[in-house]
């Protein structure tokens, strides 16, 4: 009978030993998991700000040397006006957040290889800074060359920034038009 006892006394004590072993296993490795995360979260946050870095040196355009008057494709879409001024817009570009259109009060764009341009926005069919050439008598006798530092239109419309509102509804208004893609994207 005492060896009996003495036998269940050793399978609790290996029950209670196994138990703290147990028990500092779970907590260590708990314990290095949040770790893990904090840095985790950590790292990827200087990640996102590293790829915002890199996303804000990516619209300093890199302009091509040699011009292009020759149309790469054409594509046919409704030409229509909007201003910086309107209710819903704040004057920055989506291509080019620097360039400030309502508080510079400008319509128009220096571009290195084209010279003073015309902006538009359009769908991301057309990449930011891509220039495109049209002819429409609501906006000039002659061809009117234009670049894209802007978006919010659908499809292959384009939508010419003008000095406002009331200048949109009364001398562009909507129209079919189809233009030429002369350079795409900076």
């Amino acid at each position: 009978m005492l060896i009996k006892s003495w036998i269940k006394m050793g399978f609790r004590l290996i029950k209670v030993i196994l138990i703290i072993i147990l028990i500092s296993l779970v907590t260590t490795n708990v314990s290095n998991k949040e770790e893990f995360e904090v840095k985790n979260f950590h790292l990827n946050r200087s990640f996102d700000l590293t790829a915002y870095a890199l996303k804000e040196e990516e619209e300093v355009p890199v302009p091509l040397k040699v011009v292009n008057t020759t149309s790469k494709f054409q594509r046919t879409g409704d030409l229509t006006g909007y201003a910086a001024d309107c209710p819903l817009c704040n004057g920055h570009l989506a291509c080019k957040r620097s360039y400030n259109v309502y508080k510079n009060n400008v319509v128009t764009y220096n571009d290195e290889d084209y010279g003073e341009v015309r902006i538009v926005a359009s769908s991301k069919n057309l990449l930011c800074g891509s220039i495109i050439r049209f002819k429409s008598s609501r906006v000039s006798k002659e061809d009117t060359y234009a670049i894209v530092l802007d978006r919010g239109v659908l499809g292959n419309n384009i939508d010419l920034l003008v000095p406002s509102e009331s200048y949109a509804s009364k001398y562009i208004g909507r129209s079919k038009i189809t233009y030429d893609v002369l350079r795409e994207g900076w």
